[in-house]
């Protein structure tokens, strides 16, 4: 009996010790979980702390090193990349420092166009992202509209390509624009690009894999094939260096020869409905710029899926910007009324209607000479005197504008109006 309870008692005495040891190393357990969980909190909190730090000081270099109106820059490079498309670098002549820029900002040009009757102003979005020695875009050639060959190419983006050369001198404004990555955010996101509205995406993905690679990326990119496919490799690089960023590349229209899972992720287009296929949720910021149907498709078809206005940012230059709907007809005035417009410079008064379009629709339409860019309100070069009467805006312009002056390729007149053009 006395050995029947020394085996009791040693038996209960070691399941007191694996009990207790279950309990230290549970305890070591959770205090291993609470160390790796203050420790990511930690890093998680220097790496915010950092980006902060890093966008204030980009504040002040840009305060230092900006320019008010036109500087000169030397095409320092320029490198072809698919048919009909280079990537031009440009370094400042004066060899000043270059001001950094949010990712997704873009360039104004005024390029002296042989055989053009006037200077070209036009803007490209800066297709690389902050921080080089250099400035980057890249432009594609933009071809007659399909169907009338008789139509002249695009003017500028013919010049760029095919007449601009290493070594040439080209006037350009500071980097300007409301499309950029939140920086400060930090949340997850989705970057779109549909052909050559890559550019701006692009400078979002390069500026990610560098300062915020853990961010969690998606990217999406769409043409018809490889002849379309803009910096192949390159998104093949990102992609296989970064674990947070997952590459999609759509193709709509493969060749025989092209792979599915090698040179493309899904033979589609680019469209919210492969979003619910993919995407684990909405709950993302998105970022879009691309060709006009398949900006105005995302736009319409995100809210339709309840993704907040607030996280769809979209850019397009000209007729490539988002149409949005139109407001009610200003108070007082009936839907067509006429209104007087006068251009003070060229001596004329003309009855606009809103049928007529912005004011710079209507000045070009009657011969009078507004200088412009964008055509979306970002870049302001049309911004014109406003000597009497009020202008209205459909949407906020993103280019500042000076009291007593209006953006006139997004304006249009409240009431009778005279500017100084």
């Amino acid at each position: 009996m006395d050995n029947l309870a020394n085996y009791v008692a040693i038996g209960a005495a070691g399941l007191l010790g694996l009990y207790i040891l279950s309990l230290l190393m549970g305890s070591l357990r959770q205090q291993s979980r609470m160390s790796r969980h203050y420790e990511e909190q930690s890093l998680l909190f220097r790496a915010r702390a950092e980006g902060l730090q890093r966008i204030r000081a980009e504040e002040i270099e840009k305060t230092q090193n900006t320019w008010a109106g036109l500087r000169k820059f030397k095409v320092a490079r320029k490198v072809n990349e698919i048919a009909d498309c280079h990537s031009i670098y440009l370094e400042p002549h004066d060899g000043r420092p270059l001001p950094p820029f949010e990712p997704g900002q873009f360039l104004t040009f005024k390029f002296a166009v042989p055989d053009q009757p006037s200077d070209v102003i036009r803007c490209y979005s800066l297709s690389d992202a902050p921080g080089r020695d250099y400035y980057r875009i890249t432009v594609k050639k933009v071809p007659p509209p399909r169907g009338k060959p008789g139509i002249a190419p695009g003017v500028s983006s013919t010049f760029v390509n095919e007449v601009l050369n290493e070594g040439d001198i080209i006037d350009v404004r500071a980097p300007n624009g409301g499309f950029y990555l939140k920086r400060e955010h930090k949340r997850p996101v989705v970057l779109i690009g549909g052909g050559v509205g890559i550019t701006p995406v692009l400078s979002m993905l390069n500026y990610i894999v560098e300062h915020e690679p853990q961010r969690e990326t998606w990217f999406f990119f769409g043409a018809p094939n490889k002849a379309g496919h803009i910096m192949k490799d390159h998104l093949a690089q990102i992609a296989a260096e970064n674990p947070n960023v997952r590459m999609n590349i759509c193709y709509s229209d493969p060749t025989d020869d092209e792979v599915l899972g090698v040179d493309y992720h899904h033979k589609a287009r680019v469209s919210v409905e492969l979003f619910k296929e993919v995407l684990p949720s909405n709950n993302f910021e998105y970022y879009f710029c691309g060709p006009p149907p398949m900006m105005n498709a995302l736009d319409a078809d995100l809210k339709a899926w309840g993704v907040p206005e607030a996280d769809i940012h979209s850019e397009g230059f000209g007729p490539a910007s988002v149409k949005k709907p139109k407001p009610p007809a200003a108070e007082g005035a009936a839907a067509e009324a006429a209104v007087s417009v006068t251009f003070a410079k060229s001596g004329k008064t003309l009855d606009w209607t809103p049928a007529a379009g912005t004011i710079l629709d209507f000045a070009e339409a009657n011969g009078v000479d507004i200088a412009s860019g964008c055509r979306a309100g970002s870049c302001g070069t049309c911004l014109t005197a406003v000597m009497e009467g009020e202008i209205n805006y459909e949407t906020p312009p993103d280019a500042p504008i000076e009291k007593g002056s209006c953006l006139a390729c997004v304006g249009t007149p409240k009431g009778p109006i005279k500017i100084n053009a």
